[in-house]
């Protein structure tokens, strides 16, 4: 199963008020693990860079002079993602902002499938606290490249987290026997099965037993419906 894990930085917070998308990063995975494809692009934008949004991301205006815009990034975008199932920490922001960067250059809205894994983190969790710091800390994953916010990196650190929450690392590893037998497998299989001892009872034998199981009073699984 492919999954794509999205990040977004921009200029502000809000796309109502005018804030547009400044960076996009995005990372594959197959079976919730990521994989080593991964997208990531800067957007020069006309818009103003917020001074939080600056000291958040390290992102200025000047540096964003000479890059793309998102038109110039959409279509490989769009082919990145595909049909496949978005996984976004507040999907409401990153989704709202991707939207609107669409609908300014006519294009339509995305319609993927979107795991919101701030709210994936609270219901598995029983936490209302669950931004990526916390997340992060809480199943040891390592924050030291994260002075800054980028969101490639933050992609890859959501990523390491969603596994988490599906189950770790151990439940990655049984879906990959699951979904890819060999002969170890097959050999272990049978190697564990060899041994057992199997026989079909006799017309005699489930008759006697038949006849022992009524002739036992106050029968246990009679009491408790078993």
């Amino acid at each position: 199963m492919r999954e794509v894990v999205i990040d977004t930085e921009t200029t502000g917070l809000s796309h109502k008020t005018g804030d547009r998308v400044i960076e996009v990063g995005c990372v594959e995975l197959i079976n919730h693990v990521a994989t080593n494809k991964s997208l990531q692009f800067y957007c020069k934008v006309e818009k103003k860079i917020s001074e939080s949004a600056q000291k958040i991301t390290g992102i200025t205006n000047k540096f964003l002079n000479n890059k793309k815009s998102f038109a110039d990034h959409h279509e490989e975008f769009l082919e990145f993602i595909s049909n496949d199932p978005l996984i976004i920490h507040n999907s409401e922001f990153d989704v709202g902002f991707i939207n609107n960067e669409l609908a300014l250059i006519g294009k339509p809205a995305i319609t993927n499938p979107v795991v919101d894994t701030v709210s994936l983190a609270r219901r598995v969790l029983n936490t209302r606290v669950a931004n990526l710091d916390y997340l992060c800390r809480r199943f040891k994953i390592d924050l030291s490249e994260r002075d800054l916010h980028g969101a490639l990196l933050d992609s890859r650190l959501l990523a390491e987290v969603y596994l988490e929450l599906k189950g770790g690392k151990q439940f990655s590893m049984n879906l990959s026997k699951t979904n890819n037998p060999n002969k170890n497998n097959l050999s272990n299989k049978k190697e564990s099965t060899k041994n057992i001892i199997r026989f079909t009872p006799v017309d005699k034998d489930v008759t006697a037993h038949k006849k022992t199981v009524k002739e036992i009073k106050e029968a246990l699984w009679k009491k408790y419906n078993y």
